[in-house]
């Protein structure tokens, strides 16, 4: 069995004016602690538990867990918002009704456990989990959002099933001009155009732009923030449905590795000045995390391949050809969708990886024939497999 751990998420339901201010206040008081905990030396700081600050009308776990969220951050040196934070000890999940209730106590000094309602959204069934022992509870923290909705989040760890065995696997491949390419085996893919996501990076790029010439460095900062929110959901939905896409045809996801591509791909100035054409603000990696842990608890298998070479070589034949724009064109003249070409070398990777040095190129071809080849392309398939085994 795997274990996943997730963060629920739940807003609170039909909080009233009076306890949210009061979450306010106490989240203001709780940042005042952990800033007078910052001004202690650090070893100092390590020996000092909630009996320091009795005067502090926050309960003593919370505390507890403020100072060791502050011992934890070693290099902050003011906290503009700390979050009030409890161990799985100090609160209870059950279930009244239709509604679902985290019961908790803020205060010092108080034993009973006021509940409160919470949305249970599309958590419902980890929810039932919970009340019924099934899942290992984490931490509790209340926070706020922009528009000034307070949420509970509780972490859980729980155990969900090996992901399936599969004999086939869908391709996934990531780029600018679609977000993603997901093909099934020499058949038809499914494409996430980039369109609306490059609209809208230039559109906030030009409204960033204004604000700085005018001096408006706090509403830059919130727009920013809005951006990054944008793009984040757009992830989760296309994530969510790799996963079902994966479900639906009963086969494993697979990515290009692209660790390290920010250093690799170099960049024409022009080009990073467009924020649609950067590729240093394209979320590639939080894309394929996303879809993992989705597929982690789905049961599909997600793996990573090496990245060289899947766009530019021949899923026919795996002989390389020319990549123009949105097209791939063959030695033999054969065209079609650079992408969704991709997509099948990536879904059709069997062990032997394409990038091979010159020298070992120049050396297997003069050593076999090389049935296919064209314009020196290095060895590929069964041509580089019949290399391998030709005598020396």
């Amino acid at each position: 069995m795997a274990e996943l751990s997730i963060t629920l998420k739940l807003p609170f339901y039909r909080l009233n004016q009076v306890k949210a201010s009061e979450f306010e206040r106490l989240t203001v008081l709780n940042t005042q602690v952990a800033n007078d905990l910052l001004k202690i030396d650090k070893a100092e700081r390590r020996k000092i538990t909630s009996s320091a600050f009795k005067h502090v009308e926050i309960g003593s776990a919370w505390i507890n867990q403020t100072i060791r969220n502050t011992n934890a951050k070693t290099k902050v040196k003011h906290f503009k918002r700390m979050w009030l934070e409890v161990n799985n000890q100090n609160f209870e999940i059950s279930k009244q009704g239709d509604l679902y209730s985290v019961a908790f106590n803020l205060l010092r000094g108080r034993k009973g456990r006021i509940p409160l309602s919470v949305h249970c959204a599309s958590h419902a069934e980890v929810l039932d989990k919970i009340i019924a022992c099934g899942v290992k509870l984490g931490s509790l923290k209340l926070c706020k959002s922009k528009k000034g909705i307070w949420y509970a989040l509780v972490c859980v760890s729980m155990e969900v099933p090996d992901a399936i065995s599969v004999e086939r696997w869908i391709g996934v491949d990531r780029g600018q001009n679609n977000i993603a390419v997901a093909a099934l085996p020499k058949s038809f893919g499914k494409f996430w155009k980039s369109g609306r996501v490059k609209s809208l990076r230039r559109q906030f790029q030009r409204t960033r732009r204004k604000l700085q010439s005018a001096k408006q460095l706090k509403e830059v900062k919130r727009l920013e923030q809005r951006e990054r929110r944008i793009m984040t959901h757009i992830n989760h939905v296309i994530s969510k449905e790799l996963v079902q896409f994966a479900q639906d045809f009963g086969m494993g996801l697979r990515f290009e590795d692209l660790s390290g591509c920010r250093q690799t791909m170099k960049q024409k100035k022009k080009t990073k000045s467009d924020a649609a054409s950067n590729r240093d603000t394209w979320a590639f990696y939080q894309l394929e995390i996303f879809t993992r842990y989705k597929a982690i608890r789905s049961g599909v298998p997600v793996q990573s391949i090496p990245a060289p070479y899947t766009s530019k070589s021949d899923y026919r034949n795996g002989v390389i050809g020319k990549r123009n724009g949105d097209w791939f064109k063959g030695f033999d003249g054969y065209r079609c969708n650079a992408d969704w070409n991709a997509s099948q070398n990536i879904g059709q990777w069997v062990g032997f990886s394409c990038p091979l040095s010159l020298q070992d190129a120049v050396t297997a071809m003069v050593a076999v024939d090389t049935e296919g080849g064209v314009d020196d392309s290095p060895l590929t398939g069964e041509a580089s497999k019949a290399a391998a085994l030709a005598p020396s």
